[in-house]
């Protein structure tokens, strides 16, 4: 594994990954010898192997399913979205905003490939906008293009997977967001335009800072987006992946990582639903053969979690005090993360591997982001701020949200100096946690019980 982080940040390090600083994701591109036992979607592992027509440098793209990576056929049945998608839920007339510095040049075809090869339709339409100004020309040989355009195939391609029906509106920023010290202007003021123009039911964010690198007085001036949201009547849900390097994250200067517990924005944000890392085991036909436990992979790779110093307790915390404190606490529900068990993408912009698989707490955003476009399908109008309704439903026992019990979010590391640390985090346990939060998502009960309390 390499993380698209360290690459984003150094181009020298083993993993590739997102979580503050930059996008979130994570991607492997090593072939394995043979493929994984759940290459197939539905069928054995070797009925989906066929080599794309499309070439690169001369050479055909690596085989699909040689590539491995969990399919959209195993990662919707994990999540119940099947018996969603035979009731007509699919996130028809909704629209799903994707939020990502710089874009990907060739993500139209990339996501036509995506779609072809797994049996999918196309979005009714994917309009790709530029609010905060133009963004620069793609240079696939650039500190931090490339990274940011696989995590724009990302977010794309599985946001749709989950809500097939959707339209995808995909805001481009012309700066990068590289923890508290440069993006998030641009990506503040594109969202206030998405959320005055009424663009989108749900806007999603693989990306984020460690709040302890944001000058001081400067975090909070930029909350004017998520704060418009909250009061606009329908306006969006707004939800942002948690972290990739557990109860830590990365310095200012993009190196791992603070040796103390920190969490990050704008998933700490009470406005925002903070979105953490699963580790899923399926079979072929995606059902489960363990149950879900915390990413985490080792070393410094897993999903976020934690405290915030910024921003206190909000209300709908209130019931769990023992866990959070006297302060906001991260995640507040988790999904698929994990590098062990990824997700496979294709993009072909210069410099990229065709085929590839991905992961980090940017895989699970915008699968949560699909699932909330389905629920406002449901509701008949985007719910808005949800997170008082997914504490509401634990308290009710509400199926729809399910406990991870098992994991944690612990990392070992070592600095710039040479010197071991390990940062302990949290355990799951029975209940909310700072490492998994509430807990996952059954997408056939949970959307149903958020739309009826989002009506």
């Amino acid at each position: 594994m390499r993380q698209l982080r360290r690459i984003l940040a150094a181009r020298a390090t083993r993993v590739i990954g997102a979580t503050v600083a930059a996008p979130l994701a994570l991607t492997a591109v090593a072939l394995p010898a043979r493929p994984p036992a759940h290459a197939g979607p539905g069928r054995g592992a070797l009925a989906e192997v066929r080599i794309f027509p499309m070439v690169r440098a001369g050479k055909p793209y690596p085989n699909p399913a040689l590539v491995g990576g969990y399919t959209p056929k195993q990662i919707r049945a994990a999540y119940d979205v099947p018996a969603l998608l035979r009731a007509g839920i699919n996130g028809r007339g909704q629209s799903i905003v994707i939020v990502d510095s710089f874009g990907s040049p060739t993500i139209r075809h990339d996501l036509d490939v995506f779609d072809d090869h797994f049996g999918l339709a196309d979005p009714p339409a994917l309009r790709i906008i530029h609010p905060a100004g133009p963004i620069p020309r793609f240079n696939p040989n650039g500190l931090f293009m490339p990274g940011w355009a696989l995590e724009t195939t990302l977010d794309v391609e599985w946001a749709h997977v989950m809500a097939p029906g959707a339209r995808i509106v995909l805001v481009e920023t012309p700066v990068s967001e590289n923890e508290g010290t440069s993006g998030f202007p641009q990506i503040v003021r594109a969202e206030k335009y998405v959320i005055a123009h009424h663009l989108g039911g749900v806007i999603s964010q693989s990306f984020g800072a460690t709040e302890q690198t944001f000058p001081e007085g400067t975090l909070r001036p930029l909350r004017g987006a998520y704060q418009l949201a909250a009061r606009t009547r329908h306006g969006p849900t707004v939800v942002s992946a948690s972290g990739d390097a557990g109860a830590t994250d990365l310095l200012s200067n993009l190196s791992c990582c603070y040796p103390m517990r920190v969490t990050s924005w704008p998933a700490s944000d009470p406005l925002v639903t903070a979105v953490g890392g699963t580790d899923l085991r399926l079979g072929r036909l995606g059902h489960r053969t363990a149950p879900d436990r915390v990413w985490n992979d080792g070393g410094a790779n897993a999903g976020g979690g934690g405290r915030s110093v910024v921003f206190g307790r909000p209300s709908y915390q209130n019931g769990w005090t023992a866990v959070v404190g006297s302060r906001r606490g991260v995640p507040d529900v988790s999904l698929s993360s994990s590098c062990s068990h990824s997700v496979r993408i294709f993009a072909s912009f210069a410099g990229a591997d065709g085929w590839s698989t991905i992961c980090g707490t940017s895989e699970a955003t915008p699968l949560f982001a699909g699932i909330i476009a389905l629920a406002d399908q449901k509701a008949g109008h985007p719910i808005g701020p949800i997170n008082k309704f997914l504490y509401a439903m634990v308290k009710a026992h509400d199926p729809g949200i399910v406990d991870i019990t098992r994991g944690n979010n612990t990392v070992s590391f070592t600095n710039s100096h040479g010197r071991p640390i390990t940062v302990h985090g949290w355990t799951a346990v029975p209940g909310y946690d700072l490492a998994s939060g509430l807990g996952t998502i059954d997408a056939a009960r949970f959307v149903p019980e958020l739309a009826a309390l989002g009506r």
